[in-house]
């Protein structure tokens, strides 16, 4: 089955529902949600994370590890320390896509129709 195709759609299997849900419940976090959006452009490590989303460093380093388990980031050595990034591009476009929809859900243009660049960090 391709995600891409138009026309009718077959039902999912049942494993590949799983799968779906569990990449939302992954999204279903406001930190991770934060991590997800910082790492869109960039390539990060576990302190310059938390610095971006304000949380402490172990924290964040909880949150990198469930979302390495549902494959939505990678990680990366250089020398001792542990860069992450996003998975793939198609993790990305999720990312941005759940900003950009959070946009229209609010009054007035949203930011990417203004050219400013998406969301801006909220704190929790």
């Amino acid at each position: 089955m391709t995600a891409g195709t138009d026309g009718p759609r077959e039902p999912l299997h049942e494993e590949q529902a799983a799968l779906i849900v569990e990449v939302f419940r992954m999204l279903a976090n406001v930190t991770r949600v934060q991590v997800l959006w910082a790492l869109v452009g960039d390539e990060l490590s576990v302190n310059e994370l938390a610095e971006r989303v304000g949380k402490p460093a172990p924290s964040v380093s909880q949150h990198l590890a469930k979302l390495r388990m549902a494959r939505l980031v990678r990680t990366r050595r250089a020398g001792t320390t542990i860069f992450y990034s996003l998975e793939n591009d198609h993790v990305r476009q999720l990312v941005k896509d759940a900003v950009h929809n959070a946009e229209h859900a609010g009054p007035g243009v949203p930011a990417h129709h203004r050219g400013e660049g998406g969301m801006r960090a909220v704190r929790s």
